[in-house]
C-alpha cells in the first residue's frame, strides 16, 4: 500500500495556489498594458494623429488597423524593430 504524505500534498496546494496567483497578475498587467495602448490610440485620434507610423510616418494600412486598431508601427518597420532586439 501507498501512504499519502499530507504534508507534500498541503504543498502542491501552497504552489498551485501561488501559480495561479502570478497567472491572474501577469493578466492583470497585460490587459492594462492593452488599455493603455488603447488610450493612446484614442489620444492620436483627438490629435489628428491617428493611423501613421511613429518609426517612419507613413500611413498605417487600413487592414491592419481594423486587426490591430492600438497599431503604432506599420509591418514593415514593426518587423524591423523586433529584427533589432
Amino acid at each position: 500500500t501507498v501512504e499519502l504524505d499530507q504534508s507534500k500534498v498541503g504543498r502542491l496546494s501552497r504552489l498551485d495556489a501561488l501559480q495561479q496567483q502570478a497567472m491572474a497578475q501577469a493578466s492583470s498587467e497585460a490587459h492594462q498594458q492593452q488599455l493603455g495602448k488603447i488610450h493612446r490610440a484614442m489620444q492620436k485620434i483627438e490629435e489628428g494623429e491617428y493611423g501613421y507610423c511613429e518609426e517612419c510616418g507613413e500611413a498605417i494600412p487600413f487592414a491592419r488597423l481594423q486587426i490591430q486598431p492600438e497599431s503604432d508601427f506599420c509591418v514593415e518597420c514593426l518587423q524591423a524593430l523586433e529584427d533589432a532586439g
